[in-house]
């Protein structure tokens, strides 16, 4: 059941208008809307109180519906933009829920519909994390990509390459270069009252633990050949979704 003393929220955010691959948030991923597989993921995770979906169309809003999402209001046009800064979604949905019902959350769960790979267990991790860290702000998602830019990153200086990073002495294995990780964007877990007070460049305005998964299950979809991907990824079962396996039933 949903702790009463720690209540989570997770909020999926799907704005209407996606540059890189149009209709992106309800394109259909091995039967699904994107969308939806963050929710049926969260349905899975007992720590979520509550899942509500953040869009500013009423076409995604119907297609969340009925897929069982919460979609208990639009988002405004202001924060609908290109360029409009994660956190100050966050922050209406959990405004807006306090205004309308007065309910009111300890942490906020990020599920971007772009990041279709991440299993419950991941989110599991991520509470059990946060529960084992109270001094920490938040937990972030990250990977180790296939190569390690510590290693064999370079830039280009008077015409000649040079090592991107001064690892301060000379390496000559990969093995004894520090690992390197990237934020994948699959999982973002703050507490609430960060979350509030923290301005967009949340990275460097708190502490944050890391929770490392698979590279192989880390891919972001932005546009049309990552979906082609990501598609053939899932069909091929290269990367496993329990819920498909369930709605196949």
């Amino acid at each position: 059941m949903p702790s009463a003393v720690d209540p989570c929220l997770a909020i999926v955010p799907a704005r209407g208008g996606s540059k890189g691959l149009p209709g992106k948030n309800i394109r259909p991923l091995a039967g699904l809307p994107l969308l939806v597989h963050s929710l049926r993921c969260a349905e899975r995770v007992p720590r979520i109180a509550r899942t509500v979906v953040s869009t500013d169309s009423e076409e995604i809003a119907c297609i969340a519906r009925d897929a069982g999402g919460d979609v208990p209001f639009l988002r405004p046009t202001r924060l609908a933009a290109d360029d409009t800064p994660t956190m100050p979604v966050l922050v209406h949905v959990l405004d807006e829920l306090e205004r309308l019902e007065g309910s009111r959350f300890a942490t906020v769960l990020l599920l971007e519909p772009t990041s279709p790979g991440r299993l419950p267990e991941d989110i599991e991790r991520a509470f059990a994390l946060l529960d084992a860290h109270p001094e920490t702000d938040g937990v972030v998602a990250c990977s180790q990509p296939s190569f390690n830019p510590f290693y064999v990153g370079v830039v280009e200086r008077d015409g000649y390459i040079t090592p991107a990073f001064d690892s301060g002495r000379e390496q000559t294995r990969r093995q004894d270069v520090q690992a390197f990780y990237r934020i994948n964007g699959a999982i973002y877990l703050w507490r609430t009252e960060f979350l509030r007070r923290t301005p967009s460049a949340w990275l460097t305005a708190g502490r944050h633990t890391l929770l490392e998964i698979p590279e192989l299950r880390a891919f972001s979809i932005d546009d049309a050949a990552e979906f082609e991907m990501a598609e053939l990824m899932v069909r091929q079962g290269i990367v496993t979704l329990p819920w498909l396996g369930a709605q196949k039933g």
